[in-house]
């Protein structure tokens, strides 16, 4: 009840893109796509190394002792050790009215290992992240490679 975006945007329809830059190959989710774990698999399958997701999310209004937080995390590292591809999050952080940002940004490698995070302090952190490490760890792990796409036609309907 809290969130309305798609009461006042609506989703854009040029799929996810992966772009190429000289440090890597760029995937990028906003905000919403954090849940899904398609969009983190499109975008890996579609080359990408480095996956970003920019966002705004905290407290729940409707439900002031609910906290998506913990789940936040757990989910956006899945999408590291899931696709094998580091993970930058970078989330908005205070109050706005009422609603609460809590931070949380962090660089994970392709385990979901921290390599910079922050609690709740505002700020700009850098990390090394190995892509060619990352690559052969994608590779080895087989999840690419394994994949059941003959069972996924469920994902559709």
């Amino acid at each position: 009840p809290g969130y309305q975006e798609k009461f006042y945007f609506r989703p854009g329809n040029t799929g996810f893109k992966v772009f190429a830059t000289k440090y890597g190959k760029l995937g990028t989710g906003i905000c919403w796509d954090q849940w899904f774990p398609e969009a983190a698999r499109i975008m890996t399958l579609k080359g990408a190394e480095i996956l970003f997701y920019p966002t705004a999310i905290g407290s729940e209004p409707h439900a002031p002792s609910l906290s998506t937080k913990e789940p936040w995390l757990r989910v956006m590292k899945g999408h590291a050790v899931a696709n094998m591809i580091p993970v930058v999050a970078a989330n908005r952080i205070g109050d706005e009215d009422g609603q609460k940002f809590y931070g949380a940004s962090f660089i994970s490698d392709e385990f979901g290992n921290d390599l910079a995070s922050f609690a709740d302090e505002e700020g700009v952190k850098v990390a090394a992240v190995d892509l060619e490490k990352a690559a052969r760890h994608r590779s080895a792990f087989g999840f690419f490679r394994d994949r059941r796409v003959d069972l996924y036609a469920s994902l559709l309907e």
